[in-house]
Parts: structure tokens; C-alpha cells; sequence
């Protein structure tokens, strides 16, 4: 990148800070003022105006501030003390937000459940935090039931709706809170609130263990929506379409009230569908939506739509777009601007890519590294920690080598943001702490996220911690290997993993994949030849019918690695790639025998 292309992406960047830190700044310095109260301000100034727009209810300003009033006073009603806890089980809709936000009014915290977990890990969740009422979805409750004699936090259940005739008789919160008063809290009722006292519980994926809750105080409720309110530039007249869950940062925090601090609207919708995406971003003449994960390639291999050229989106905004389909989304669907960004819901590393330069997670000029101190150090693959010289120090990378990314993790009062806020389970903060890093007694944040930076300082994610593997005394990235086998022709998705051979060190390459018809096998293995070096190819294939994902559209690998590559083990077609034939063949018990005796060279 040349003086003048760096410049120009300088003053892009600074205008986007600019705008984020003259929304943020404030938050600090007045320290009383937190998320709720911000809703009764927007209440009293926009009205009638529709703030969150679902299929089920649309809430005006007015009536968001006053159905989260009611919440309030049935938590103070419960006589739910400061800091106690009430799990939230119900799917995207208005009314969700309008929950959390009455029930933190009171001093409450809320954990936002995952509506599509059950039984242990369900279980795990509402115990985790002892939550001292749960309320659920009249729809949901048949999940909640199941596991209720296992719960040892024993939580008041409330039920949200219409009650089936199966369904044991609960109390109906809808009732309750119908009856209460919408009109803001009084002095006499208000308690004490700051920035520091927690808001929320929000999970990770759990994609390799049971879900962690990851604290979130006031402040960083304050934080995400008044900072992408900046960093998105939102104004009264924009529409956000937010299909992503609402029990997560991006879907329940950044997507609404981004767009709430300054007067705009949400449309909200239960889940994603890519067949009604566009229609849908058209009939409520959306101007931004809110991606995350893979939902962009879903959308990328999606039919033709009419209405997928005909929108008013002037934003998408997210993170987890992949470089392989970047252009792609951009130019089929004119997209004017991806913003692309990289943030962690309990973590201190953020950044974000303002200029649209494709592929990158984002960068931190020279301006406000002093402010968002990152690194990124050498790593162990197999040890799965960085590694450290003869002083027992971490090794920063190189440019464009491949390591962890940390934050520096700095205790002061005007930089909260710098902190790590940790979780529930106080025994698994330590699991994301780096200490002795650079010098004796500093402590950084633990990404668990490899990435390289370029000459630039764009930074470009490589792979979760613990998807990377070693073959052949090479470490493999999924992400790449993924990326290179998606640009094939008819491949809809794939999913790398790493399976271990008997007889064999490190993790032989697999690959899961979704093909929109017959795979040309032949023509695949030239083009990954073409693509890979030999220690990526892929060894096994798994031809499937679909992937499973989370609801955050992250690919699910556990079931798949503990299969492994044993064709008993699966009525779908897994083929081997013969060195020796020079082609994929079909993997029969017989071959599988025959590789598990080391008589195969892989």
C-alpha cells in the first residue's frame, strides 16, 4: 500500500473513531446513567415513532419505555435483589428487549438464553448463574420442563403466553406485568444503579465444551450500542434488519440499540431465512443489516431473488465475513459498504475495517494503538499456548506470521472497555489470562483466535485455537483449507477438521462437504493440488447433506472429529485420497482396516 492509498484509509478510519468516541466518551463521565434510563429519554423524545418493528408486536418509543417499566416493577415486586439473576428464555421478537430492559432497570440481571439448547446444557446455563426466576416462552416451555427436576438453583418459572393443555399450570408474566404500571420509575423506586454493576449474562457458543456466561455490566451494554451507533453512523431515518438471535452481543446489542440511541428502527425477526431474506429487507425498506458467521455464503449460494438488487441498504455491518465470497456478496447484491468488524462480548481486542478492504477482520492505526494496546504472539499448535524465549517471555509475530491475538488488560477507571469483564464461573477467567507476557506482572486477554497482520496492520483471522492442526510437521489451518475448497465449482460449504490415524503424529486432514449436485472428484483433487500444498490436501472426504451449525452460524466439529473417518460410523460417503492412485477413492471398512494397520502411505 502506497503514502497515499495508507493515507486516505487513515482519515476514513478517523472519521469512523471520531464518530465512535464522540458517542462512547460521555459514558464514563457519567457514570448514573445507564441503558434504561436512556430508554425513557427516547421515549419521552420520539414518541409514537416505531422503535422495534416484529411479526408478532411493533413497540413505539413510548410503548418500548413503558412495557420495560412494567418489567421493572415486577422485579422489584419479586423483590429480586441487586445483582440476582433471571434467566431469559423466548425467541426474537420486541417484547425480548423490553424484558431485559425493565428487569436491569431494577437492579436485576438477566441471563439471555439460548433458545435452542436443552437438557444439560440448558440445565448448565440457568445453574451457572442461579438464577432466581426464569421466564420462558409459553412455545419453549416443553424444552425447560424436561430439565426442571435437574436444577439445583430450583428458579420460579414464568410463563410468556398461552398456555397449552399439557402444560402445567404457571404462572402467566404477560398477565402480571399487564396490570403494572408504565410510567417511568420514581425516585422512591429506583435503585442505585452505575456503569459497574452487571446487566446481563451472555453465553459463548460452546462449541468446544459447555456455554461459559460472560459478564456484561452497564457499561458495555452503553458501549455496544452507542458505539456502533458511531461506527455505523446511525440516524433516525435508517432501518436495521436483525435476524441474528437476540440472546447474543451482536443480534441483541449492537443490531438494536445502535439504532435506538439515535432514533432509527429495528425490524426483527425470529430467525434467518435465506429465501426471505431480500423480500424482507425490501418490504421494510431496511437501509443496514447486521451479519455474523457464514450467514453472507448462505446468501451467496442462494437462488436468484428480484428483490435482492431492489433494496435501500446503504450498510452491512458484522463480522465473519470470508475473503472467498467477499467480492461476491459485494457485487451480486450492491452492497455499497461492508463494514467488517472484531470484537468479543467479554474480551478487550477490537477493531474494525472502515475502509471495506476485503477480507480483513479490521486494523488499529497509529493513532489509538496507545489506546487498544493488541498484539499478536507466536503459537504452539500442539500445545495450544504461545510460546515463550529463554526469559519466559511471549515472541510478537512477524509480519503476516500467524499467532494469538491479546489484549492488554488495563485496570482504569477511564478506560473500562480495557478490561476483562470474565465470567460466572470465576475458575475459567484464568483459562483466558496471559500473564508474564512481554514483562513480569502484565496480564492480557486471551482472544483464543489466530490471525496474521499485514505490511498495512490489517489484520486477517486464520482459525479458532484448537481447529488448527499438525500434519506432516506442518500446522494446517482449517480456515484456509475451507476457503480453498469453497472456491470450487458446486461445493455449497465445507467444514475442515483435523482426525487422528493410528500409528500416525499430529491429525490427518477431513473435510465435510455440501455439493449442489454430483462432485467431479477428479477435477476437485487437481484444484486442490493446484490451491494446497501437500501437507493441506485433505486426506478424507465426507460427502454430506448438510452441516450442522450453531445459531451463530459456526460450524459444529465435535461429532464429526470423534467420528472420525470410520465408515461404519456413518450411512453418508466418505472417500480417501490415494497418493498412489492419484485420486479420491471410496473408503470402504476394507481400505479403513488396511490405513489403520499403516499398510496405506497417506
Amino acid at each position: 500500500m502506497g503514502f497515499i492509498e495508507r493515507l486516505k484509509g487513515d482519515i476514513v478510519y478517523l472519521k469512523g473513531a471520531l464518530r465512535t468516541l464522540r458517542m462512547t466518551t460521555p459514558i464514563a463521565k457519567n457514570p448514573t446513567r445507564v441503558f434504561p434510563h436512556v430508554i425513557d429519554e427516547l421515549a419521552e423524545r420520539h414518541g409514537d415513532a416505531p422503535a422495534l418493528i416484529g411479526v408478532r408486536e411493533t413497540l413505539s418509543y413510548r410503548q418500548l419505555g413503558e412495557r420495560a417499566n412494567r418489567y421493572a416493577r415486577w422485579a422489584l415486586a419479586q423483590k429480586l435483589a441487586k445483582g440476582e439473576t433471571v434467566g431469559l428464555l423466548m425467541p426474537n421478537r420486541p417484547e425480548y428487549m423490553a424484558v431485559w430492559i425493565g428487569i436491569i432497570n431494577a437492579g436485576g440481571a438477566v441471563a439471555l438464553l439460548n433458545t435452542n439448547l436443552v437438557g444439560l446444557s440448558l440445565a448448565h446455563c440457568i445453574d451457572v448463574v442461579e438464577a432466581k426466576h426464569v421466564i420462558v416462552a409459553s412455545e419453549l416451555m416443553d424444552a425447560l420442563a424436561t430439565i426442571e427436576p435437574q436444577l439445583k438453583c430450583k428458579p420460579k418459572i414464568w410463563l410468556h403466553g398461552e398456555q397449552g393443555d399439557k402444560t402445567k399450570a404457571r404462572a402467566r408474566i404477560d398477565s402480571v406485568v399487564d396490570s403494572l404500571s408504565g410510567a417511568p420509575l420514581s425516585g422512591a423506586e429506583r435503585r442505585p444503579l452505575t456503569i459497574e454493576d452487571r446487566a446481563l449474562y451472555i453465553y459463548t457458543s460452546g462449541t468446544t465444551g459447555m456455554p461459559k456466561a460472560a459478564n456484561v455490566n452497564h457499561y458495555r451494554v452503553m458501549l455496544a450500542s452507542f458505539g456502533f451507533a458511531g461506527i455505523m453512523n446511525t440516524t433516525s431515518a435508517d432501518r436495521m434488519y436483525d435476524c441474528l438471535p437476540m440472546y447474543h452481543s451482536a443480534g441483541g446489542l449492537a443490531a438494536t440499540g445502535a439504532l435506538l440511541v439515535n432514533g432509527g428502527s429495528v425490524v426483527i425477526r425470529e430467525r434467518f431465512s435465506a429465501r426471505e431474506f431480500w423480500d424482507d429487507v425490501v418490504r421494510n425498506d431496511c437501509t443496514l443489516f447486521q451479519y455474523i458467521g457464514e450467514l453472507c455464503r448462505y446468501l451467496v449460494h442462494s437462488p436468484p431473488n428480484a428483490n435482492e438488487t431492489r433494496h435501500r441498504l446503504r450498510l452491512a455491518c458484522g463480522n465473519g465475513l470470508r475473503p472467498d465470497i467477499w467480492q461476491e456478496f459485494k457485487e451480486r447484491f450492491r452492497i455499497p459498504h461492508i463494514l467488517e468488524f472484531y470484537a468479543a462480548t467479554e474480551g478487550n481486542v477490537t477493531m474494525f475495517n472502515f475502509e471495506g478492504r476485503p477480507g480483513a477482520i479490521g486494523r488499529i492505526p497509529w493513532f489509538l494503538a496507545h489506546r487498544f494496546p493488541t498484539a499478536l504472539v507466536r503459537f504452539d499448535v500442539e500445545q495450544e499456548q504461545p510460546v515463550r524465549n529463554a526469559q519466559g517471555f511471549c515472541i510478537a509475530c512477524a509480519v503476516n506470521e500467524v499467532g494469538e491475538a491479546i489484549g492488554k488488560i488495563v485496570h482504569d477507571a477511564k478506560r473500562p472497555g480495557a478490561r476483562f469483564e470474565g465470567y460466572a464461573r470465576k475458575s475459567e477467567d484464568d483459562k483466558k489470562i496471559l500473564r508474564n507476557v512481554f514483562e513480569q506482572g502484565d496480564a492480557w486477554f486471551r482472544t483464543g483466535d489466530l490471525m496474521r497482520k499485514d505490511e498495512s496492520g490489517y489484520f486477517y483471522f486464520a482459525d479458532r485455537i484448537g481447529d488448527t492442526f499438525r500434519w506432516k510437521g506442518e500446522n494446517v489451518s482449517t480456515s484456509e483449507v475451507q476457503e480453498a475448497i469453497a472456491r470450487f465449482p458446486g461445493i455449497v460449504e465445507a467444514n475442515v477438521y483435523g482426525v487422528p490415524v493410528p500409528g500416525k503424529d499430529g491429525r490427518a486432514g477431513m473435510a465435510a462437504l455440501v455439493a449442489d449436485g454430483e462432485v467431479d472428484l477428479a477435477s476437485l483433487r487437481e484444484h486442490l493440488v493446484a490451491c494446497l500444498p501437500d501437507y493441506a490436501r485433505p486426506v478424507f472426504l465426507h460427502i454430506r447433506s448438510a452441516i450442522e451449525v450453531t445459531s451463530t452460524f459456526k460450524q459444529k466439529k465435535l461429532d464429526l472429529v470423534k467420528q472420525g473417518f470410520d465408515p461404519s460410523l456413518t450411512a453418508d460417503t466418505i472417500y480417501f485420497n490415494d497418493a498412489e492412485r492419484g485420486a479420491f477413492v471410496r473408503l470402504d471398512p476394507a481400505l479403513y482396516a488396511r490405513i489403520c494397520a499403516g499398510e496405506v502411505r497417506l
